[in-house]
């Protein structure tokens, strides 16, 4: 697509007003009108200001999301040395699809919906414990991990850990990036200057 047809559109998405975008690369509303319009052709110098203006602005509006913007603050977990029925009743209460295992503050492994329905099916069940049947542990990323990486973790593994200097204050799950790719509250404003 032809750079002058998509200036129209990127400022409309934008919100800026035909009179803000003249402002900030100095020429006339009327002028910009008719660039847009394709009345007239531009100097390259002015194209690039336009563009280099616009691409700020997306900057601005839609800044680099991390997991910290996505992520769950509060953090069902269940010991190794529960019962199935008790990491049962966690993830029904918490209507969750996997837990995370902590023993003592640490994460020894996770444990999910599907590895809990084999075993609970099996004729020990009532003997088992949640380290009888433990999972890989989910990969634990810092506060400032870019959200746009998330997609091939989480699809390997059913949540990633949030960590802050070393200690566990987060996950984030499938159902919160789709969340995060729907918008839904994810738009940051920019750091005061």
């Amino acid at each position: 697509m032809d750079a002058l047809t998509e200036i129209r559109r990127r400022r409309a998405a934008l919100g800026i007003s035909l009179g803000e975008l003249a402002r900030a690369v100095g020429r006339s509303d009327a002028t910009l009108s008719r660039i847009e319009r394709g009345q007239i052709r531009p100097s390259y110098e002015l194209v690039q200001k336009i563009l280099n203006y616009l691409e700020a602005q997306e900057g601005v509006s839609a800044p680099r999301l991390t997991v910290s913007d996505l992520m769950s603050r509060s953090i069902t977990t269940v010991e190794s040395s529960a019962t199935l029925t008790v990491a049962a009743q966690r993830m029904e209460s918490g209507a969750f699809s996997q837990l995370p295992v902590m023993d003592d503050g640490r994460v020894v492994g996770s444990l999910s919906e599907a590895a809990l329905l084999r075993a609970l099916a099996g004729p020990t069940a009532h003997r088992l414990r949640v380290r009888d049947v433990l999972e890989t542990a989910y990969p634990i990323v810092d506060e400032g991990f870019p959200a746009d990486l998330l997609p091939p973790l989480l699809g390997r593994y059913s949540g990633v850990l949030v960590a802050h200097r070393g200690e566990v204050r987060g996950i984030v799950t499938k159902a919160d990036l789709i969340r995060g790719l729907r918008g839904t509250s994810l738009r940051r404003r920019p750091a005061p200057s």
